[in-house]
């Protein structure tokens, strides 16, 4: 592999970790929400986390440079406050990717969570369980494979992430240019269609990789769980 591609590579790789790790305790505070609670407009709120599946991708990406660009009302007040800047950065393409794939985190967390017996909670409740306790007790590990499946889900969406992550943070080598991104590049590049065929199909194995990986994951952790 060249340096270009190795490049795009790792870009990937940390921008589709890190995205899962900084919007996996959302999800499953959104999906906890969804599945436990009875709310005032939980109809909408659903209809929000799910939105991104259904707009196309340069739309959401339009509406993050409307807020977290530079004269937007969150990326401005970071910036002031922390300095902290989002577009044209690995940062924004992180942020990016976890919002297309949040909604993936939550389905699969909710059909999870919504499979638990929520007996269990109630008679670890009588037990003198607190809250925290029998969700970190009872719930989230009976949970747990739709957590780690929709975790793994998520990262594999994310590594595919083309529209939102272009509109947003633009086409940066080294800083925003991840493996679809350098894939539209060498497609635009004459001469590029091999390189191009070779970044597809890395892209293509990691894909494959990642979905097979979640399935494993949640066969393994049902026959652990007895389920």
């Amino acid at each position: 592999m060249t340096p270009a591609e190795l490049d795009a590579l790792r870009l990937s790789l940390s921008v589709a970790l890190r995205s899962v790790l900084a919007s996996l305790p959302f999800a499953v505070a959104i999906a906890w929400l969804l599945s436990r609670r009875t709310l005032r407009g939980r109809l909408i709120l659903d209809a929000l986390v799910h939105l991104p599946l259904v707009l196309p991708p340069v739309v959401v990406g339009y509406l993050l440079l409307l807020l977290f660009g530079a004269r937007g009302p969150i990326g401005s007040w970071l910036d002031e406050r922390f300095g902290v800047q989002l577009v044209f950065t690995s940062a924004g393409a992180a942020l990016a990717t976890a919002v297309m794939t949040f909604p993936l985190m939550v389905r699969a967390i909710r059909i999870s969570l919504e499979a638990v017996d929520p007996g269990l909670e109630d008679a670890a409740r009588t037990l003198g369980a607190g809250p925290w306790d029998r969700f970190f007790t009872i719930t989230l590990p009976l949970m747990a494979p739709g957590v780690l499946a929709g975790a793994v889900t998520a990262f594999a969406a994310g590594l595919g992430q083309f529209g939102v992550v272009i509109t947003f943070v633009s086409n940066i080598p080294g800083e925003t240019r991840t493996l679809p991104l350098a894939l539209y590049t060498a497609l635009q590049t004459p001469g590029g269609d091999a390189l191009a065929a070779r970044l597809a199909a890395i892209s293509f194995s990691l894909g494959l990789a990642g979905l097979v990986a979640a399935e494993l994951i949640a066969r393994r952790l049902h026959r652990l769980l007895g389920r």
